[in-house]
């Protein structure tokens, strides 16, 4: 990748994550990992020139949101460690950390390296992936907030919290997406049965889910889709205009690898939109 195409990609996702921060009220903190190569392995540019390069693009950017917010706090750091290494310390006490990702087509997604996915596996906070080519900001911070649910228990909690919160600080509208798992169907009649009675039961379940943080959020206008089909397809046509979707990733044990979850893996390959994961039980 060029210097042109990482800087792009990151000022890209600067941007957004400064005017989240300010409708937040919340100071950003802009990161770049930095580690010097071993003397005796080959690079393709100098590494004094990679070091102002870096140094550059961390100025310029501050330069750049401070001239665009000059009412937000904006704070610089350059680490000496790996990349992964980095993003995750800087999750473990930020209410979000917000990445730049290559999209791979005018209608597909994110295009994840190993560095996004690792850092969504196993990040303790919400990440957010911002593609280089993005909607408008105002497409963005003006469309709805889609949350997709699979679970409606205990684990739902964490995505509508920063769902219903994301919808109020935008003030749009937050439109909750539940896909229930159905059971084996057996026969034309049973299929319309079967139909009916898990898309009544399935509207049921998400108002009770949604009834509390309604309560928490009365200024958030609520919409809602139930589908009975594959989750993921369900999520991404209820997505797509969406300023920002919203879906979970279940919090694995390390020896599971890098896993993120069916959901969120489609969601973030396919949604035009900026895609929040959001760790849960």
């Amino acid at each position: 990748m060029s210097n042109a195409e990482e800087t792009g990609r990151a000022c890209t996702a600067a941007d957004w994550a400064a005017r989240d921060a300010q409708r937040r009220a919340l100071p950003l903190h802009l990161v770049h990992a930095w580690i010097w190569q071993p003397h005796d392995v080959p690079v393709a540019q100098d590494l004094d020139t990679q070091k102002h390069w870096a140094l550059r693009m961390l100025r310029e950017a501050e330069e750049e949101l401070r001239g665009r917010h000059p009412e937000l706090t904006v704070s610089t750091e350059r680490i000496s460690d790996t990349a992964a290494e980095v993003l995750l310390g800087q999750a473990e006490h930020a209410q979000m950390l917000v990445l730049g990702s290559s999209g791979h087509g005018s209608i597909a997604g994110f295009l994840l390296g190993s560095l996004g996915q690792r850092v969504l596996a196993r990040a303790n906070s919400p990440v957010v992936m911002v593609r280089a080519k993005a909607r408008s900001a105002a497409k963005q911070d003006g469309g709805e907030v889609v949350v997709g649910l699979d679970d409606l228990g205990d684990s739902a909690a964490p995505l509508l919290e920063f769902a219903f919160d994301a919808a109020a600080t935008r003030r749009t509208v937050l439109r909750a997406v539940h896909a229930p798992s159905l059971p084996p169907l057996y026969g034309y009649g049973l299929v319309v049965g079967q139909l009916a009675s898990n898309t009544g039961q399935a509207e049921k379940a998400l108002s009770e889910a949604l009834k509390p943080w309604r309560e928490k959020y009365p200024q958030v206008p609520v919409a809602h889709t139930v589908g009975l089909a594959r989750p993921s397809g369900v999520v991404l046509r209820a997505a797509a205009q969406a300023g920002l979707v919203v879906v979970g990733r279940r919090v694995h044990r390390p020896a599971l690898g890098m896993r993120i979850g069916p959901v969120a893996h489609a969601v973030l390959h396919h949604a035009a939109a900026p895609v929040a994961v959001v760790p849960h039980d």
